[in-house]
């Protein structure tokens, strides 16, 4: 073998190397936890809301919501004491839905940060209270009840950090829009 064919191989051995690299780190970054992760988590969350986050990262755009089924919603939820959750698109479909890819809503809130209208902030899963001795479970996270009133519903935060948990109801950082 010359000295010549042994030295074209390095730039091949070097970009298959590299691409090995991005393609492992890619990998855990799809399992990894969101750089907002609450401390204290079971870590075997973080795989299942990898993949709530994969299959609503696409309705980032708030256009792009109804394409997904989402119905847009022109009310803003606030709480003067406990903070905001923004605007509700609701999926009637996804009602009753405690798959973590089929959120039922999109939530999505105002800001002077956002260019293009409204920002997803945060996704929620929305079951009706039929009775059902127990609430449902979701990341090992128990659904709140009574927040729309004759449902239970959990939040998940994905897409703007929340100061009080990434499963809380309101974030402390949206703010409505005042009348």
């Amino acid at each position: 073998m010359s000295p010549r064919s042994s030295r074209s191989r390095r730039p091949l051995r070097s970009a298959v190397t590299t691409a090995i690299t991005v393609a492992t780190a890619a990998a855990f970054a799809l399992t990894a936890a969101p750089a907002h992760a609450a401390s204290g988590l079971d870590p075997s969350v973080w795989p299942e809301l990898s993949r709530t986050t994969q299959a609503t990262a696409k309705y980032g755009y708030e256009g792009s919501a109804a394409s997904g089924g989402y119905a847009r919603t022109d009310t803003c939820v606030a709480d003067p004491a406990e903070g905001g959750m923004g605007y509700h698109y609701v999926n009637p479909a996804n009602i009753d839905s405690v798959d973590p890819r089929k959120p039922a809503a999109l939530v999505y809130a105002d800001g002077s940060d956002f260019a293009d209208g409204r920002k997803l902030v945060a996704v929620e899963w929305i079951v009706k209270d039929t009775g059902q001795a127990t609430a449902p479970t979701l990341f090992g996270q128990t659904f709140q009840k009574d927040q729309l009133p004759g449902y239970f519903t959990l939040h998940a935060w994905l897409y703007k950090p929340n100061s009080a948990g990434l499963f809380a109801a309101w974030n402390p950082e949206v703010v409505c829009p005042t009348v």
